[in-house]
C-alpha cells in the first residue's frame, strides 16, 4: 500500500528496510512489508552471516542516494547500529533525503553482546540523529535490556515506543505483519503528508500490551 498524500511519486517516501544479523527471512515483519507494500524495499547490505561494520555503512549509503526521492530507513536489531553509524560518519545535513528512521530492537554490542559477529559494531554511536526517529523495544529482549533501550533512545533524540513481551521483535516473535510497527512507521510517514502529527500514547485492543510516546 503506497501512501497517497503526495502527488508526485518522486517526493514520496521510499521505506528502506535495514536487516540485522543472518538478513531477515520470510517470516519476519521487514520481508512481510516488503511484500506488501509499494514504497518498500530492502537494502542489500551483504556479508549477513559476518557483518563488517564499514561495509554495510557504505552499503547503506548507496542505498540512500540511489533511491533518487525522500527515504524513511525502518532497521532491526543490528540494522540499527548501521543507521546510527551512517549518521555520524557521513554527517547528513538539512538537505538530506533520509526524513526519518524506524529503530526497531537495537542490540547491546558494548558489554557482552549476546553474539560475538556484532561487537565489532562497538562503541554505539551516542550523539543525537539528526532526523526524527522512533526506537522500538522489547520488554524481555534478549539482546539489549529494556533500560537500556530506554536510555539509547534518549542519547538518540529518538521517541520511544515499548512494543509489548515480544522478544527481538523478529520472525521468532509470530507478530506476522507486525500492525504496531507498521502504525509507528506512518507517524514518521504522516509528518511528510500531514502538518501535524497526533501525540499517541496507547493503542487500545493490541494483542500485545504496547505503549509508545511519540511527539514528531
Amino acid at each position: 500500500m503506497a501512501n497517497a498524500g503526495l502527488s508526485d511519486p518522486a517526493r514520496t517516501p521510499l521505506v528502506l528496510t535495514v536487516p540485522g544479523l543472518n538478513n531477515s527471512g520470510p517470516g519476519h515483519w521487514q520481508t512481510r512489508w516488503e511484500q506488501q507494500r509499494s514504497d518498500c524495499q530492502r537494502v542489500e547490505l551483504g556479508m549477513w552471516d559476518r557483518p563488517h561494520r564499514n561495509t554495510w555503512v557504505n552499503q547503506l549509503n548507496l542505498a540512500i542516494r540511489q533511491a533518487g526521492r525522500p527515504v524513511v530507513l525502518a532497521a532491526h536489531s543490528l540494522g540499527c547500529l548501521a543507521v546510527a553509524w551512517w549518521a555520524q560518519l557521513e554527517r547528513p545535513g538539512p538537505d538530506s533525503n533520509v526524513l526519518g528512521a524506524l529503530l526497531v530492537a537495537p542490540p547491546e554490542v558494548d558489554f557482552f553482546p549476546l553474539d560475538e559477529r556484532i561487537a565489532p559494531f562497538a562503541p554505539t554511536p551516542a550523539e543525537p540523529l539528526p532526523f526524527p526517529s522512533i526506537l522500538v523495544a522489547s520488554q524481555n529482549d534478549p539482546y539489549m535490556g529494556y533500560r537500556t533501550s530506554r536510555r539509547l533512545a534518549r542519547s538518540w533524540g529518538s521517541n520511544f515506543a515499548d512494543a509489548g513481551r515480544v522478544g527481538h521483535i523478529n520472525a521468532e516473535s509470530g507478530l506476522d505483519d507486525w500492525p504496531f510497527g507498521q502504525f509507528l512507521l506512518q507517524q514518521l510517514l504522516r509528518r511528510f503528508v500531514h502538518a501535524e502529527v497526533p501525540r499517541v500514547r496507547s493503542l487500545p485492543g493490541l494483542a500485545q500490551p504496547a505503549q509508545v510516546e511519540i511527539a514528531l
